[in-house]
C-alpha cells in the first residue's frame, strides 16, 4: 500500500495545507536551487553536458531554458542539464536527517514542466514541489543508513521518485496513473559513490530529474507500470536496501515535515567538512586578530570524522570558501601549494559528526541548528549566480524567485533570468 498512500497523499495536498514554516523553507530551497544552477552552468559538466547533447538535436528544438545560458531545450534535456549545474559546485541543500540534496531533482524536473505545459502559478509549483521533497526524503528515511552504505547516491536514487510525484501533481494525474508514474521512476534508480569526484555525480541528479519527468508524462499518457513499485517483494525498497521502513514513514505524510529539516551549505563541498572549514576561518581570524604572521605556520595537522576523508582530503587555507576558491588555478597557487605541503589530515575514530574542537563548534554554519540567515542566502545567490549573469541581473533573479508565491507564472522567472 505504501506506493499508493504517497501518490493518495501527494494528490491530495493543498497549497493551504502547507505552514507557514514549510511555504518559506520552499521558497528558500528553490531560489537556493536556481542560484545554484545558475552559478554552475558555468562549470563543465553542465556545458558539456548540453553541448554534447545539442549537437544531436534539432536546431531549436524545444521552449524551455537551461538556466545560466542562452539556450532552450527540449522539456527532458533542459531537466537533465539544469540538474547537473544544480549539483555540479555540491553547494546545495542537504536534507539533516539524510545525506539527501532535496530541491536538486525535484525542482529542476518542475522548472521545465512550468515552462512547457504553462502557466503554473506560484502557489502550485510549490505545493508540488514540496510534494515531491517530501515523497524522496520520506523514502530515504526508510532506507538510510543501509541503502547509502552500500554505495548508493541517495540523492538520485529517491530524487528520481520525488520529482515523478511533483510533476504527477503538477500534471493533475489521477490516482492509478501516479503510481504507475511512481513505479517507472524506480526502476531508473541511478547513482553510485564511485562517482563521486568526478563529472558524473552532478549527472545522477540531472538524471533524476529527467527520469522523474519522463515518467510522469510516460503515466500521463497511460504508460502503465506496476501499482505497488515501491513496497512490493522484488520492488525498490526490498531491491536498493536491506532494510525499508516505508509504511511507518509514509504514515507521517503532512506531519512530520521533511522540508522543515532541509538545511543550506555555506561552502560548496559536503556538509560533513563544514565544522573543519568553520573551525578554521575562526583560527584564522584569531591568528589574523593577533597579529601573527600566517606564511610562518609550520605545520597544521586535523583530526576529523573518517568520512571526511572518504569524502576528500584536498584542504583549502584561504580565507573563504566560495565557488571561487573550488577552482583549478587556486589549487596551482603557490601560496596554497607550500601550505598544503605543511597540513596533515588524520581520521580519528572518536570524532562523530556532530562533535566540536578546538574552536568550541558546537553547531557548524549551515547546520540545522545553525542556520544560514536570510541575508546570507540572498548574498549566496547574487555571488553564485552574479558570476554568470551579472551582479544586478542577479539581484532581480534573487527578488523574483524569492517572491515566487505570488506569481501567476513561474515559467516566465526563468525566461526572464537566462545569460
Amino acid at each position: 500500500m505504501a506506493t499508493k498512500t504517497l501518490a493518495a497523499w501527494a494528490l491530495a495536498l493543498q497549497f493551504s495545507n502547507l505552514t507557514q514554516p514549510v511555504t518559506d523553507m520552499a521558497v528558500k530551497s528553490i531560489y537556493n536551487w536556481a542560484g545554484c544552477a545558475i552559478g554552475g552552468y558555468s562549470l563543465p559538466p553542465a556545458s558539456v553536458a548540453y553541448e554534447a547533447l545539442s549537437s544531436v538535436l534539432p536546431y531549436h528544438s524545444g521552449n524551455v531554458s537551461v538556466l545560466g545560458s542562452r539556450a532552450w531545450m527540449d522539456i527532458q534535456t533542459a531537466a537533465l542539464v539544469n540538474g547537473i549545474a544544480s549539483h555540479v559546485d555540491d553547494y546545495d541543500d542537504t536534507h539533516a536527517d539524510t545525506p539527501i540534496h532535496p530541491s536538486r531533482p525535484v525542482a529542476s524536473a518542475l522548472l521545465a514542466v512550468t515552462e512547457w505545459n504553462f502557466p503554473v502559478s506560484g502557489q502550485d509549483f510549490l505545493t508540488a514541489f514540496v510534494a515531491g521533497v517530501e515523497a524522496e526524503c520520506k523514502l530515504g528515511v526508510a532506507v538510510y543508513p543501509e541503502h547509502y552504505d552500500v554505495g548508493w547516491h541517495i540523492t538520485s536514487t529517491t530524487g528520481s521518485v520525488g520529482a515523478a510525484v511533483a510533476v504527477g501533481k503538477l500534471l493533475g494525474l489521477s490516482l492509478e496513473h501516479l503510481q504507475h508514474a511512481i513505479s517507472i521512476a524506480a526502476v531508473q534508480v541511478n547513482g553510485m559513490h564511485e562517482s563521486f569526484g568526478t563529472d558524473t555525480k552532478p549527472f545522477h541528479v540531472g538524471r533524476a530529474a529527467q527520469s522523474g519527468l519522463l515518467s510522469a508524462l510516460l503515466a500521463q499518457n497511460g504508460y502503465g507500470g506496476s501499482l505497488q513499485g515501491l513496497e512490493a517483494e522484488r520492488g525498490w525498497a526490498h531491491v536498493v536496501s536491506t532494510r525499508e521502513n516505508l509504511t511507518a514513514e509514509f504514515s507521517t505524510l503532512g506531519e512530520t515535515w521533511e522540508l522543515s529539516k532541509n538545511t543550506f551549505k555555506p561552502f560548496p563541498c559536503d556538509r560533513i567538512i563544514h565544522a573543519a572549514i568553520d573551525g578554521c576561518v575562526q583560527i584564522h581570524d584569531q591568528a589574523v586578530h593577533n597579529r601573527l604572521d600566517l606564511g610562518t605556520i609550520k605545520n597544521v595537522t586535523a583530526r576529523t570524522n573518517p568520512m571526511v576523508l572518504f569524502l576528500t582530503d584536498n584542504p583549502e587555507p584561504r580565507r573563504k570558501a566560495s565557488p571561487a576558491q573550488f577552482t583549478d588555478e587556486m589549487v596551482r597557487n603557490t601560496t596554497v601549494v607550500k601550505l598544503r605541503a605543511n597540513v596533515h589530515i588524520t581520521a580519528d575514530e572518536g570524532i562523530s559528526e556532530h562533535e566540536a574542537f578546538y574552536v568550541h563548534i558546537e553547531h557548524a554554519l549551515g547546520s540545522i541548528e545553525n542556520p544560514l540567515s536570510t541575508q546570507q542566502l540572498k548574498d549566496k545567490f547574487i555571488e553564485h549566480a552574479g558570476s554568470v549573469i551579472g551582479k544586478q541581473r542577479a539581484e532581480k533573479a534573487f527578488r523574483a524567485f524569492s517572491q515566487i508565491a505570488n506569481t501567476s507564472d513561474v515559467g516566465s522567472i526563468s525566461r526572464k533570468f537566462r545569460k
